[in-house]
């Protein structure tokens, strides 16, 4: 379904969103009775009660991110100013503030912990520009990963992201007004999508992170062997071979990185993995998994400008090389 134009998402879904927060508010104790009630039926411990509860803190999340927008666009000057220093900075600090909250939320109710493991956990602290490359598997990695660098590492994250993401109102007005781009996946745009990671990654500063997700969507076993012939498509045997020996990740995309390093010469690179949500794959997965009850391992590993090959071959296979380490590293903390 493609996405309506930004003037209607403003006039029709963000209102929509905190008119329904509302209703859902007044009447929670109605649906909590219902979810209470079906509770005995289902499997699991109290399951429909902490659905709701995820939905209702979900949604309620989503409003008051638009209401404190709404105020930040009237204090910027109607929008004015929402691109200067001050009014970006603002937006980056209400970012995380909610990514808190969110959080905190996840730890209470699904029980969720999230470890950072490994010899350098601050890596990411500021001090030079970085291109973070993070694998892609299981709902809410992109939150986690957002989350660490903003409150953990007090970075400012540019993102690459699908889309599809601006149907959620939140995201769709708060990343639209920081440097962010939204790309369709698709092949045919390719040489386009490359022409704009390349523009967003110009210009970081010491305390930016430029993020992206080479393998362009959430781990599957059909997305793995989607990707696999796809490779095999396109003449490159060589590297269908050594996708196929990685059992947990998708071939990367170079693309993205190749683009970002460029227009990125003096930034680092920070390679992310993550485990915990792997088998959730379909919304039955997170329906049985409730309660999550889940532990998420995160492991980061820096290198710095001077260690990052120069010729664009070399880069290709050093990022398949990598993405070969990452997936012997899940493998050994599934």
């Amino acid at each position: 379904m493609p996405l309506p134009p930004r003037w209607l998402r403003r006039l029709l879904f963000a209102p929509a969103v905190v008119a329904l927060a509302f209703v859902l508010v007044t009447t929670l104790p109605i649906w909590a009775l219902l979810a209470a009630a079906a509770s005995p039926l289902v499997p699991g411990r109290l399951r429909p009660l902490r659905l709701l509860w995820i939905g209702c803190v979900y949604l309620v999340w989503d409003a008051a991110a638009l209401i404190a927008l709404f105020l930040l666009w009237v204090a910027s000057g109607f929008g004015w100013r929402t691109r200067s220093p001050t009014f970006q900075r603002a937006h980056y600090v209400l970012a995380g503030w909610f990514l808190r909250v969110l959080f905190w939320q996840a730890r209470w109710t699904l029980r969720l912990r999230i470890d950072v493991v490994g010899t350098d956990p601050d890596t990411a602290l500021p001090g030079r520009p970085e291109v973070v490359l993070c694998r892609h598997a299981g709902p809410g990695d992109s939150f986690i990963l957002i989350h660490g660098l903003v409150n953990w590492f007090k970075r400012e994250p540019r993102i690459v992201l699908k889309d599809s993401l601006q149907w959620d109102p939140a995201i769709d007005v708060l990343l639209n007004r920081l440097p962010n781009r939204f790309i369709a996946p698709t092949p045919e745009r390719g040489e386009e999508t490359v022409r704009q990671v390349g523009h967003l990654a110009a210009g970081l500063d010491d305390n930016d992170a430029f993020v992206i997700f080479p393998e362009g969507g959430n781990f599957t076993p059909k997305r793995r062997l989607r990707a696999i012939a796809r490779l095999r498509s396109l003449g490159l045997e060589r590297m269908a071979l050594r996708a196929e020996r990685m059992r947990h990740v998708l071939a990367p995309q170079p693309g993205g990185m190749l683009a970002a390093l460029d227009a990125a010469p003096d930034a680092g690179v920070i390679f992310v993995a993550h485990t915990g949500l792997d088998r959730m794959l379909t919304v039955a997965d997170v329906w049985r998994e409730l309660p999550m009850d889940k532990r998420i391992v995160m492991r980061f590993w820096s290198v710095p400008p001077e260690d990052i090959p120069v010729g664009r071959q070399q880069r290709i296979d050093w990022l398949f090389d990598w993405w070969a380490q990452i997936d012997t590293w899940i493998a050994a903390n599934r």
